[in-house]
């Protein structure tokens, strides 16, 4: 997230809470998709963290990407840590270790997104390469230790920081050595938002499987094919997760509302300090009993910088996120978007997924979520493997996709996008098992090699 939100608007009453989500509610021939994306920078002689400061830092290569874009600097206590384009809605945002994020403008098609990213990618080239910064399209940083990476001046994350230790064992690996793709798409009701938050949910250990993309911590295998997403098992479960009750009746925007006031905070933001409030709950400073704010009341901006700090596998905003894949490739990135639209943003194809996995109990959803960090495609569900459900998702997708329409200057449809998930398939074969393919062969043990085959 670029920019922490700065609309000073008091809360009245809990049904501001539940409009501000069903303000979210869009026609159809509004539906938009934005895609984030999150690349690890390194140094090009000796492929070691990128610090903050310096001539040759992530602020000066900040500082570049603004003179190069001409976008307003996002700026805190004097450092540059981020910037936002007032006319597309883009944005680029430093994720605490220097993780660089483009956080895409709402755009009509995936080519669109593609365009969009060749354009950011070309762009960060220009500025990084003379600094001696590259980029690393994995879901993990293969090599370094949590205590190499440097720290992003940015207030929210000292809180973090802080806090993450006393609730799950991975909070800081989550912090500083992961990245992400993910995929923001719109609903046009509070049904369909809840068909397609369910429908999703169920399926994001496919995406999972599709771009697990993170087999390796500190220079060895780590036993799994997506550690990112285990990770995710144990870095704040109060925040995180498969949301089963999501799947119950009465799932809608008030219910989410009621899990999110119950969410422990991180912070409250006034001005340009931000106040520790960790682990209280959004709803005890709903009801003025934040001990570190005592008798004060939330604003919207309050509201809507603690949704983004809860970390479910499909996130609710007024919009809804797909939070299961890695971060990869620049050529893989497309296919995320792709994937999700043509399954949630065709009526056919959304119905048919969710057949798929309506009969799925909360236990075997999360047993497979559980699974699919280690195994990928191998996981089962009831009778049947992950991969077998991945192949019917993609065929499923590409109708969609087909049947939206969109087509580029050459005549090609959004299924284009989907190539590289239709290699995988075919391969039957996760990414990360090709890459432990290669260190255990022409890498030969190394993991030093990535940081050429997997860069941007």
């Amino acid at each position: 997230m670029a920019r922490d939100q700065i609309d000073m608007t008091p809360l009245q009453s809990r049904d501001e809470l539940v409009t501000w989500f069903e303000d979210g509610c869009k026609a159809p021939s509004e539906f938009r998709l934005g895609t984030e994306h999150e690349k690890t920078p390194f140094t090009l002689d000796e492929h070691r963290p990128v610090p903050y400061e310096g001539a040759r830092g992530i602020g000066a290569l900040l500082e570049g990407m603004k003179v190069l874009l001409g976008w307003e600097p996002i700026m805190e206590k004097g450092n540059i840590i981020g910037l936002y384009d007032v006319t597309g809605g883009g944005a680029i945002s430093l994720e605490p270790g220097g993780q660089f994020e483009l956080s895409g403008a709402p755009v009509e098609t995936v080519h669109q997104t593609q365009a969009e990213l060749m354009a950011h990618l070309a762009q960060v080239r220009e500025i990084a390469a003379p600094l001696g910064i590259g980029f690393l399209g994995l879901g993990m940083t293969p090599s370094w230790s949590r205590a190499d990476i440097p720290v992003m001046p940015k207030g929210r994350y000292k809180i973090m920081s802080n806090y993450m230790p006393k609730v799950g064992q991975y909070g800081l690996d989550m912090m500083f050595r992961t990245c992400t793709v993910q995929t923001n798409l719109d609903f046009s009701s509070e049904a369909d938002m809840v068909k397609k938050l369910r429908v999703s949910l169920a399926l994001q250990p496919v995406a999972t499987a599709l771009f697990a993309n993170s087999p390796f911590t500190e220079g060895k295998p780590n036993g799994f094919l997506s550690f990112r997403s285990e990770i995710w098992r144990d870095t704040d479960n109060a925040r995180s997760g498969m949301m089963p009750w999501a799947f119950e009746d009465g799932m809608g925007f008030e219910r989410y509302v009621d899990y999110a006031l119950d969410v422990p905070m991180y912070f409250v933001k006034r001005g340009d300090d931000y106040i520790d409030v960790a682990g209280s709950s959004f709803r005890a400073f709903f009801d003025g009993r934040n001990n570190n704010l005592p008798g004060e009341r939330p604003t919207l901006s309050d509201w809507a910088n603690h949704l983004s700090t809860i970390f479910p596998e499909v996130r609710l905003k007024r919009y809804l996120e797909m939070r299961g894949s890695d971060g990869g490739p620049w050529g893989r990135l497309p296919a995320l978007p792709a994937f999700w639209v043509g399954l949630l943003y065709d009526d056919v194809s959304l119905d048919a997924a969710w057949d798929i996995v309506k009969h799925w109990s909360a236990h075997e959803r999360q047993a497979l979520r559980d699974d699919v960090p280690r195994f990928g495609f191998k996981s089962r569900i009831r009778d049947r493997y992950l991969f077998e459900i991945a192949k019917e998702c993609l065929v499923l997708a590409h109708a969609g996709l087909r049947r939206r329409g969109r087509i580029d200057h050459l005549g090609r449809d959004e299924t284009r996008h989907l190539e590289p998930l239709d290699r995988i398939i075919d391969a039957g074969r996760t990414p990360a098992e090709e890459m432990l393919d290669k260190f255990n062969g022409p890498w030969n043990g190394s993991v030093e090699p990535a940081y050429e085959e997997c860069a941007f």
